[in-house]
């Protein structure tokens, strides 16, 4: 009888530390599963195609998509005035096309908000475009404003095209008013970061701005916390973009994979 008890109690103390250790590989597995990927039409690295003419046909498409900036918004005095790109893009005909759009405050009031969101949604509608990105450093009291032109955004261009917004540093380390936004992917910038800006050199607390980073080939920084690395990143280039700088962002790319 002692023999069967004792007998029975290792079969159920066996039996505890197997389901045990089952539960911590469940966990580990599912902490370190990757959250699904936002703009999972896009490669791993997007170079931003600013305001001036660039030539990208040297990039490999298969690695690398473009964020070209579709048009400019000017917000003076309750109007708003659309400057569309005049300068030429090139790049292989595969390439992921991301159309950004330039929202710049000068002078109250704002405009009305269905328009801006017009003017926004319709570059959707270029050939090939993936994705919409709505570049505004928003000021507070332009906040409300702005959420009110994102949800028209994403209402026009529907859930099949991606929605992708920047983000100053400051929105993404705890300042809760981008959280629920109806946007894809927000884009943590850092670099030209204006006064008051500053990030601490932590992985950001709001969920949206953990997928990307944005940085320019002039500022780029030391390093990266591990919980950082091998995401999206988006680069600016403050010339024309070629084959050396373009060699200098893989090779960061590499390193932060």
């Amino acid at each position: 009888m002692r023999e069967r008890i004792v007998r029975q109690s290792y079969y159920n103390v066996h039996t505890m530390r197997r389901f045990a250790c089952a539960i911590c590989v469940f966990a580990l597995s599912t902490a370190c599963r990757r959250q699904p990927d936002p703009l999972a039409a896009f490669p791993r690295v997007v170079l931003w195609a600013w305001e001036r003419p660039d030539d990208l046909r040297f990039i490999d498409p298969e690695r690398t998509g473009i964020a070209f900036l579709a048009r400019t918004i000017e917000m003076r005095d309750g109007r708003a005035t659309v400057r569309p790109r005049v300068q030429t893009v090139r790049f292989p005909s595969a390439t992921a096309l991301m159309a950004v759009v330039r929202v710049e405050s000068f002078t109250p009031p704002l405009p009305d908000a269905e328009t801006v969101a017009s003017e926004i949604s319709t570059v959707a509608k270029l050939r090939d475009v993936r994705a919409v990105q709505i570049d505004f450093d928003a000021r507070r009291s332009e906040r409300e404003w702005y959420g009110s032109v994102i949800r028209r955004v994403r209402a026009a261009i529907g859930a099949r095209t991606a929605l992708s917004i920047t983000a100053l540093a400051s929105w993404c380390e705890g300042d809760p008013w981008i959280r629920d936004l109806p946007v894809d992917d927000a884009v943590p910038m850092l670099f030209r970061m204006g006064a008051g800006e500053h990030w601490t050199g932590r992985d950001f607390s709001i969920p949206l701005c953990r997928s990307s980073i944005g940085l320019s080939t002039d500022e780029l920084p030391d390093s990266l916390p591990s919980g950082m690395r091998g995401r999206r990143l988006f680069v600016f280039h403050p010339a024309s973009w070629n084959v050396e700088s373009y060699r200098g962002v893989n090779q960061v790319a590499r390193r932060w994979r």
